[in-house]
């Protein structure tokens, strides 16, 4: 999901702004270079963020969740997203090539192991990176999950979500022909990757749209205009990857590999009205999880920003520091 400054700041319970110690551009395979950054405590303790969508981007406000005497804190822009380049780009940009990315970033910081701290999108990625490399993840720090199955895509692209919001998916999915509405996401994608620009950014927005509409239990009335840049990196790669079933091996992977991280601990953090990311996976990936412990905030959706989420993933890092 999208997390700008002003949706993060709404908390009072963040840490104080803070700037970058470092800030590199680092050049990966696949003709890709990625924005990296390092706040806080050069000595602290690790740990690295993985910012939603795919597509999303890192912010500023992502910083604030970590007491930065405490803690060494990595933010990157995962391919074609924020100050990555090439920009909007889903050449060479799978959830694989992230996880080497990942492991990348951890070597040229000269980082033995860290805690992993992801929501939504950068849920999926994290539980796969640390099936990958379990024996360099601490600790799982995961928001809103998200694995990746065809059940959670039908949801949300297949007509669930749109029995609580009629209105918001006639706007998303009106864009299409009546006959069309069976795929939204093969269908947008015709439109995101089209010659016409003006269809792409039309239809670009449209996606990025739908989902902000449903990201947080009281939404502001007014949302303002998306940005052209920033809604084609979205809903671009965004479409890229869900078109792609995340380019996981087979529906479920996540599940099915859950005892390669059966030592690893981590802290689920839910908001009991997300209608993004339903609650029923975090409750399946607890009860699948050994070493997982499961907080549901009762008011809250999806939104990294809505003040109980908040709340409880400071105290959740406060407790790990």
């Amino acid at each position: 999901m999208r997390n700008s400054e002003s949706q993060i700041g709404a908390s009072r319970n963040l840490y104080p702004v803070i700037q970058p110690f470092n800030q590199l551009m680092l050049e990966v395979p696949g003709d890709h270079t990625i924005y990296v950054e390092e706040c806080g405590n050069p000595n602290g303790i690790p740990v690295v963020v993985f910012h939603g969508g795919p597509g999303g981007g890192c912010s500023p406000g992502m910083r604030r969740f970590f007491h930065p005497e405490f803690y060494r804190i990595i933010l990157f822009d995962q391919r074609g997203c924020g100050r990555s380049r090439p920009h909007a780009s889903v050449e060479n940009n799978t959830t694989w090539d992230l996880v080497a990315d990942i492991e990348l970033i951890r070597q040229k910081l000269g980082i033995e192991n860290w805690i992993v701290f992801g929501g939504s999108w950068g849920a999926t990625l994290a539980l796969v990176y640390a099936q990958t490399h379990p024996d360099r993840v601490n600790h799982l720090v995961l928001r809103g999950v998200f694995t990746m199955t065809k059940s959670e895509l039908d949801w949300f692209y297949g007509g669930g979500a749109a029995a609580f919001f009629p209105d918001e998916w006639e706007h998303f999915a009106g864009l299409l022909p009546r006959s069309e509405r069976d795929d939204v996401i093969g269908n947008y994608a015709k439109r995101l990757f089209s010659k016409n620009e003006d269809i792409q950014v039309r239809f670009a927005r449209a996606w990025t749209e739908w989902e902000s509409a449903l990201a947080a239990l009281e939404q502001s009335p007014n949302r303002g205009v998306v940005p052209a840049a920033y809604a084609l990196a979205f809903a671009r790669i965004e479409n890229h990857y869900f078109h792609n079933a995340g380019f996981l091996r087979e529906d479920g992977q996540i599940f099915k590999d859950l005892h390669k991280i059966e030592h690893i601990p981590g802290s689920i953090v839910q908001g009991r009205y997300d209608m993004i990311c339903p609650p029923q996976t975090a409750y399946r990936l607890r009860d699948n999880w050994p070493a997982a412990r499961l907080f549901t905030v009762p008011d809250a959706g999806h939104s990294l920003s809505e003040p109980g989420i908040t709340s409880t993933l400071i105290t959740i890092m406060d407790e790990l520091s």
